[in-house]
């Protein structure tokens, strides 16, 4: 899959969303996108992504799997604010609370909680049609890149 033909409009997501590039395992099983809201002193970030049949289990319901790599992708954007700063997961709990479907919008709202040297505490509600499927949380560790 080319990353440069990867739109959210192609996924039916809002056109102010914007692709994270640079993760394969991200694009083959979603794509997911995500916007950076600036408010007053404090950034959030909001996440989406369109569920396909693919991302379904046996129950025609999105794997809690998927799920959970949304939340990972969600709390590391989060923590990174956007940029290509990088990080990798430490720790991530996450508590399902309900179903998403073929076909739905999945949102993903995610925020710092505390940002220390070269830890970050984040955390993240999932939500379809503005109702939670999934809470998580995290400390994510900035790390140095590998030189290719």
């Amino acid at each position: 899959m080319s990353t440069k033909n990867i739109t959210p409009q192609a996924y039916g997501i809002p056109e102010h969303f914007q692709h994270w590039e640079g993760d394969c395992a991200e694009d083959h099983n979603g794509p997911f996108f995500f916007a950076v809201d600036a408010a007053g002193q404090t950034e959030s970030v909001t996440t989406a992504f369109r569920v396909r049949p693919e991302n379904c289990n046996a129950h025609k319901t999105l794997h809690g799997g998927i799920l959970m790599m949304f939340a990972d992708y969600t709390l590391c954007i989060a923590a990174i604010g956007g940029s290509h700063e990088a990080v990798v997961t430490v720790t991530c709990n996450n508590e399902f609370i309900g179903p998403a479907f073929d076909g739905d919008l999945v949102i993903g709202r995610g925020e710092v909680t505390r940002k220390g040297g070269s830890l970050i505490f984040v955390r993240a509600v999932i939500e379809v049609d503005g109702k939670p499927v999934l809470t998580s949380s995290a400390v994510v560790k900035r790390v140095k890149r590998r030189e290719s």
